[in-house]
């Protein structure tokens, strides 16, 4: 199989909509399968529901070359076409670590047409490992013109299509050589190298490297938090082990944590994979629990300097769990606005592209139309999401609009020499800069809490007087 082939993605998310529209660009015939109607109708006319670089141009582009075709009609489509890949949602189950219901409804679906020509499903959503060996098992007793290939995606929301077109790795798993290699011809015009290998490894490959990126974020947010304890700084650190190129620079970016739908998902299910195969994966428990409690760093730095939350007015940059992206599933910028909120603040919000997501599951947040706004009276602004364009921001301006000149870079982003003087900035596992603005409100707040005690006793007194 050669370039030019026709395929079927089923499933219009993320993964589905870039794998689908990427490999249309590549010059093959694709129609992408979804049951909601309504996103069908919008993708057909060239409306992405999604924000992802580059993609836009190249589903408008493949729209009017025709290479490209949206529908909610399995029979024809997957009738028409040699490979189906899937690619539909696989969120996190409490019992089995991922839902497979999706996939299921997919595979049955499948099942359930008739035709005579042989077909290759191949498996882009993650799926826990023993997941294609049990449809190719099944595939065998009930449809043998059926083949299963594991093609696991590593895609990074922000770069997907880069990602998508130019891959570190394809990797390929199948108990059948040829359908392998016919999954195998269809990524030809890249240059990676391509694993082929079992189902089960193939699966294990993407948990396992999603586990140990989470790994490495949450090593170095443990190193922070001791280098705040030392006096030590984390971003020198953190450039000194990358230069050993048995580390390497990747992910070693102190911070509040990772989200995403991925990270949190596939870590989860990998460890109840372990548990339910009779294993304690007890470094995947250490990796979660860090990376959660990391979450409540910005509050102890915040009480650090403002002492009770309550009613203080709180500027939150970024909304998404990393930038370039409007998605707001699993982010820490959501969860820290919770947090904020659960401690009686009140929260402002900036972000340049997630806003419409973040308010299907925010309440009682202001919504900023800028940076500018948000500082706009704060007693405090934290930086949640890694986004450059933060760094770009005219900082003097921002500490002049702010009610306190107090930042929180969750994202050691900032550096001191752009900030002015009279702010003080609290980084992540790295020295802090105190300005004597706020030297001055502590005393003033340890002041208020002095002489409020002070009236507590003078009330209890007058109370004491009066019952007698």
């Amino acid at each position: 199989m050669s370039s030019g082939s026709k395929i079927a993605v089923i499933g219009c998310g993320y993964v589905g909509l870039v794998t689908g529209i990427c490999f249309a660009e590549l010059g093959n015939q694709v129609t992408c399968i979804d049951i909601d109607k309504d996103k069908v109708a919008a993708l057909s006319k060239g409306t992405l529901p999604i924000y992802e670089a580059g993609l836009q141009e190249i589903l408008k582009r493949n729209l009017i070359n025709r290479q490209l075709s949206f529908t909610s009609d399995y029979s024809k489509t997957v009738k028409e076409s040699e490979v189906i890949f899937v690619a539909v949602g696989t969120p996190s189950s409490p019992i089995k670590g991922a839902d497979l219901s999706q996939v299921e409804e997919a595979i049955e679906d499948v099942l359930l047409l008739d035709f005579d020509d042989e077909k290759i499903v191949a498996m882009k959503s993650t799926v826990p490992v023993g997941t294609g060996e049990r449809f190719t098992n099944l595939f065998k007793r009930k449809r043998r013109n059926l083949s299963y290939v594991s093609n696991p995606e590593f895609l990074r929301e922000g770069s997907a299509v880069d990602d998508f077109l130019n891959p570190h790795r394809i990797v390929i798993g199948s108990v059948n050589p040829g359908a392998s290699q016919r999954v195998a011809n269809l990524h030809q015009p890249f240059q990676a190298p391509i694993i082929f290998t079992s189902t089960s490894s193939a699966e294990m490959i993407k948990y396992a490297s999603n586990a140990f990126l989470a790994t490495k974020i949450s090593f170095i947010n443990e190193i922070a938090n001791l280098c705040d304890h030392v006096d030590a700084d984390v971003k020198v650190v953190a450039e000194g082990m990358s230069l050993d190129p048995r580390i390497g620079p990747h992910f070693l970016g102190a911070g509040i944590g990772y989200g995403g739908f991925c990270f949190p998902k596939d870590i989860l299910a990998l460890k109840q994979l372990a548990g339910n195969s009779g294993y304690h994966f007890q470094l995947l428990s250490a990796v979660i629990e860090v990376n959660e409690m990391q979450k409540t760093l910005v509050i102890r730095k915040l009480k650090k300097y403002l002492g009770d939350l309550e009613d203080k007015v709180i500027a939150v940059l970024g909304l998404s769990f990393k930038p370039g992206t409007d998605d707001v599933r699993q982010s820490v910028a959501i969860d820290l606005i919770h947090l904020l909120q659960f401690e009686g603040a009140d929260v402002k919000a900036f972000d340049p592209l997630a806003v419409s997501n973040a308010k299907r599951i925010l309440k009682d947040v202001e919504f900023s139309k800028d940076a500018y706004d948000a500082a706009t009276k704060a007693d405090a602004l934290v930086i949640a999401t890694e986004d450059p364009a933060h760094q770009e921001l005219d900082w003097t301006k921002i500490v002049g609009l702010m009610q306190t000149p107090l930042i929180i870079d969750g994202r050691n982003l900032l550096s001191g020499e752009q900030m002015p003087e009279n702010v003080t900035l609290e980084q992540i596992g790295r020295p802090p800069r105190i300005s004597d603005q706020v030297s001055w409100l502590q005393k003033k707040q340890v002041l208020e809490k002095y002489n409020s005690k002070i009236n507590e006793r003078a009330n209890d007194q007058i109370d004491a007087d009066f019952s007698r």
